[in-house]
């Protein structure tokens, strides 16, 4: 890296707190990290060299004045927040990079994106993010396409209650998706399906999941690969029983009229881990060579130690991806200006990458049969 690039990093969870601690070991980056809470500013590591700043993102001004002469704002902020966020950007002049896996927000960024002299590049997770470089990679390979299949899960290793579940993400998030229509290409016409529907069950290395709809995670693979592909779908991996009680909740209860009381309730009732496994499984199918044939990319990615600090694997692969697509656009390897897609970046070049390799190092080489 050549000289230091000032960035922001707003929010100071677990993932903010985790993206900080990534780019200021290595040296490159000066990072101010903004939060409206003070205890989460206290919170992160008394020793990482970073400033902090208590600020209220939705003062009007706020926001902009803490851009002035940034290289880039790094969004880890609840994604209702992501528009204003995108919007102070554009204003600044500063590129905009986001974790959001909501819809309607990313069309936001899209817009804002079109007349901007900077970059704008939403979805850099793990879903929406490294699932779309992966199932974009293997697509390419194909002749003509059938089918894209994506399934992601962040999961407790040792689950023991009956939601088989740990609160290892934004509860806000985990509740929206399971809220908001999800996007899919059904027999090659874009439409949009009901979050947890279509279950489904398959077995990894042994272990049975289930897999059923949510919102956001194709990012915009749908309008990339529409006209090409004869089915592509989006669905979250959890162990089986998650999603009937879930639906009770959301349904039957009326819960997800209520959202703030369900997010109180699960972040009541469900203690966080740091034990946890993300699953990442990909199948695409298509023809080449006049054969029917498919491939797959199959990745487990466990919770580890990071600079001395013992990370989720949530927490891993979500910052690791967002650092990432900021190294590659400070080495001038993406676009400079408007709006970059997650199918944009090549794979061999993001697992090159000094945090992309998290996602490498145990990832078996795609496999291909003829269907």
């Amino acid at each position: 890296m050549r000289d230091r690039k000032s960035v922001l990093v707003v929010g100071a969870g677990k993932i903010g707190a985790t993206i900080a601690d990534l780019l200021t070991a290595t040296g490159d980056y000066e990072v101010t990290v903004v939060d409206r809470e003070q205890a989460q500013l206290d919170a992160l590591d008394a020793a990482l060299p970073v400033a902090r700043i208590r600020l209220d993102i939705t003062d009007d001004g706020a926001l902009d004045r803490v851009l002035a002469r940034k290289f880039a704002v790094l969004s880890a902020a609840p994604f209702h927040l992501t528009t204003r966020i995108a919007e102070a950007a554009a204003r600044a002049g500063v590129h905009y990079l986001d974790l959001t896996e909501d819809v309607a927000s990313t069309r936001r960024v899209k817009e804002l994106a079109a007349g901007a002299a900077s970059a704008f590049i939403p979805q850099c997770g793990l879903a929406p993010g490294f699932i779309s470089i992966v199932a974009y990679d293997l697509a390419r390979r194909f002749e003509t396409l059938d089918s894209v299949r994506m399934r992601v899960g962040a999961l407790p290793q040792y689950p023991s209650n009956a939601l088989n579940y740990n609160l290892t993400w934004s509860t806000d998030g985990v509740i929206n998706e399971y809220c908001e229509p999800c996007e899919a290409i059904v027999d090659g016409e874009l439409v949009e399906v009901p979050a947890l529907e279509e279950r489904e069950e398959f077995s990894l290395d042994g272990v049975t999941y289930e897999a059923f709809n949510t919102s956001g995670g194709l990012g915009t693979l749908c309008e990339t690969l529409k006209g090409r592909v004869r089915t592509l779908n989006y669905r979250t991996i959890r162990y089986p029983g998650h999603c009937a009680i879930m639906k009770a909740l959301l349904n039957d209860l009326g819960l997800r009229h209520r959202r703030a009381l369900l997010k109180d309730i699960l972040e009541s009732a469900l203690p966080t881990t740091l034990q946890d496994v993300v699953v990442i499984f990909v199948t695409v199918s298509g023809h080449r060579g006049g054969r029917l044939v498919q491939e797959t990319y199959a990745n487990k990615i466990y919770s580890a130690c990071v600079n001395g600090v013992t990370r989720s694997a949530i927490q891993i692969t979500t910052a690791s991806g967002i650092c990432a697509v900021l190294d590659m656009l400070a080495a001038g390897q993406l676009p400079q200006r408007g709006f970059v897609r997650q199918e944009d970046i090549a794979l061999d070049t993001f697992l090159a990458n000094r945090f992309g390799r998290v996602y490498g190092q145990a990832a078996p080489q795609p496999y291909s049969a003829a269907a």
